[in-house]
């Protein structure tokens, strides 16, 4: 490994999700070399779940890319580890990191797969997401980790409400040494449980054909966050 690992944790109200993450960090084996918490709501009492689970904590305007580029400015690592809070990380990711650093990756991202109860839908998705990673975009829920110099060459994350990570994962899959680990971040199910599997996977493929036809991201959030039934 370089010369230390960060890991960056947005955060906007996520006190419950927070509380169950940083443990499994502080589990890691081995330990990054630090662990920032970014927070968009200027949570005290995010401050002191974050200080109390051994984190730095950042105060940020709100916004998962403002967020994530202004805690890589802050780290002090050579390689960046960005994670959403939700999520369950393996034990041993740092070492996942570390073999495909030292085998000639400069990013990548882990395996998605669900957590809770698996059944044939769960399992079905989970290849197809794996498929679409393989074959084009793979998005931050999967634990981004990326060496400083190629983030930096990259530009960062997007400042916008949605699709952050997409020009990111571009720059960093042009530049080759982009790899998807075996190893899995467990990804919460609590928002495709209340939408429906199937629902939620068909909103999120919309949602990315207008991305991909040049709807504004601050317009694809405000349907994103819409009502529903």
């Amino acid at each position: 490994m370089p010369s230390g690992l960060s890991v960056v944790v947005p955060t906007w109200r996520d006190d419950a999700a927070l509380s169950r993450l940083l443990p499994q960090l502080a589990a890691l084996r081995p330990r990054a070399d630090e662990v920032l918490v970014v927070d968009g709501a200027g949570s005290e009492a995010t401050r002191a779940l974050a200080m109390a689970g051994g984190a730095s904590y950042l105060a940020s305007p709100a916004g998962r890319g403002t967020q994530l580029n202004l805690g890589a400015r802050a780290a002090r690592g050579d390689v960046f580890w960005f994670v959403h809070a939700d999520a369950t990380v393996p034990v041993e990711a740092v070492a996942a990191i570390a073999r495909a650093l030292s085998g000639g990756a400069s990013s990548g991202a882990f395996r998605f797969r669900f957590g809770g109860e698996r059944g044939a839908t769960q399992r079905v998705l989970e290849r197809c997401i794996a498929w679409r990673g393989a074959l084009g975009m793979v998005y931050g829920d999967q634990g981004l980790f990326m060496r400083r110099a190629v983030f930096e060459r990259a530009g960062g994350f997007a400042d916008q409400p949605l699709f952050e990570e997409v020009p990111l994962v571009r720059a960093l899959k042009r530049s080759g040494g982009f790899r998807v680990l075996d190893e899995a971040i467990v990804v919460s199910p609590r928002r495709w449980q209340q939408d429906g599997y199937w629902r939620r996977t068909l909103q999120n493929r919309l949602l990315a054909l207008g991305h991909a036809a040049g709807i504004s991201p601050r317009r694809l959030a405000r349907w994103y966050r819409r009502p529903r039934d």
